[in-house]
């Protein structure tokens, strides 16, 4: 696997014309792209309310486009049967992996796991936005207890990975949790924080173990010295690059 391999581009955007450029500018760059919340509910206004007649066609490209390069960011969370249809439906579009919540609970979790085909399961655990005085008002402890109790469970229930924050990257490793390590967080030097609360740099993320780095804002709207999406994915394929040999990966 190639240092770009491990980059997830967030794709939320609220329209197709953006998500399509940024795919067809992006996908030589990066390895894979999150589709979440904001763009499913756009594709689906997109086409509830049409604006020019080609939505349907526009989608179509898209994910001929993508190739199966999709994390599908759904985050199920609900009771297991619903877990259940909404993993067997995921699949069929032929996403590379997608999630659910691990707070939806182990028969949800494990409901996910015997639907997602080919795909990889993964649990969402503490969101990045929340700090540890949210995470104890709740879940009732701090983030790392928490992380590390809904990573046993999926390790349990058999799931192929976890999501959390960079920051409970050290505590997953010293408890051996044999998941694969997707992390959301992640803010170069050079970019704004915004709304995330526990972040680390591609470079320090990727040395504390993570397998493969969410990164949107960074990448979409890079600061000016950086310059364009591709030239600030490459930036970053250069730090996780630094972080592999330093590893010895």
């Amino acid at each position: 696997m190639e240092a770009k391999d491990k980059i997830i581009v967030a794709l939320d955007v609220n329209t197709l014309e953006k998500a399509l450029g940024l795919v067809k500018e992006l996908k030589d760059c990066v390895g894979c792209f999150k589709i979440g919340l904001q763009f499913i509910t756009a594709m689906l206004r997109s086409i509830i309310v049409p604006i020019t007649g080609r939505e349907v066609t526009l989608i179509q490209t898209l994910f001929n486009e993508l190739d199966g390069n999709i994390m599908w960011d759904g985050k199920f969370d609900d009771i297991p049967n619903t877990v259940a249809g909404a993993s067997q439906e995921v699949i069929k579009i032929g996403v590379k992996m997608f999630n659910l919540h691990a707070s939806a609970g182990e028969e949800a979790i494990a409901k996910a796991v015997a639907n997602k085909g080919k795909a990889l399961c993964l649990g969402v655990t503490v969101l990045t936005s929340i700090d540890e005085d949210e995470c104890l008002s709740i879940f009732g402890d701090f983030p790392s207890y928490k992380v590390i109790q809904f990573a046993n469970m999926l390790v349990d229930k058999k799931a192929d990975g976890i999501i959390c924050s960079p920051k409970e990257l050290g505590v997953l490793s010293e408890e051996n949790i044999n998941l694969l390590k997707v992390t959301p967080g992640i803010r170069p030097k050079w970019a704004q924080t915004g709304d995330q609360k526990r972040v680390m740099t591609p470079y320090e993320a990727i040395k504390a173990g993570a397998d493969y780095l969410v990164i949107g804002r960074p990448i979409r709207e890079p600061p000016k010295e950086i310059g364009s999406p591709v030239e600030a994915a490459k930036n970053i394929a250069q730090e996780i690059e630094q972080a592999l040999k330093e590893k010895g990966d």
